[in-house]
């Protein structure tokens, strides 16, 4: 498993999706709050819904802009809340495609292409 990740999610049909072919995911979409939290964190992103680079990782690294508790498991993924936005979404099970399990936290960087 890689310590850092990048995929670059893109709105098709009104709704965040990301592909990793490497992965197996096509149109892998963000749902249950976490499309909320891409909207809130990419409006400064210009074109963002044609695609920007969403890094993340268990650990901290120089320029990570949100950290994510994890909270429950739901459905086979979990919730993970932010609390500089005071929001919470879910991350479905293509979250173990990046993680052997799912991280106490994860820290995120939301970049322009």
């Amino acid at each position: 498993m890689n310590e850092i990740n990048i995929i670059s999610p893109y709105k098709y049909n009104g709704q965040w999706v990301f592909d990793d072919p490497d992965k197996g995911l096509e149109k892998e979409a963000f749902v249950a709050g976490a499309d909320d939290i891409i909207d809130r964190a990419v409006q400064d992103i210009p074109e963002a819904e044609k695609g920007f680079n969403l890094i993340f990782s268990r650990h901290p690294f120089p320029g990570y802009q949100l950290k994510f508790d994890r909270q429950e498991s739901e459905a086979g993924g979990y919730w993970y809340y932010n609390e500089a936005f005071n929001m919470k979404g879910w991350l479905c099970p293509a979250l173990f495609q990046y993680f052997d399990k799912a991280p106490e936290h994860i820290y995120v960087q939301f970049k322009r292409k």
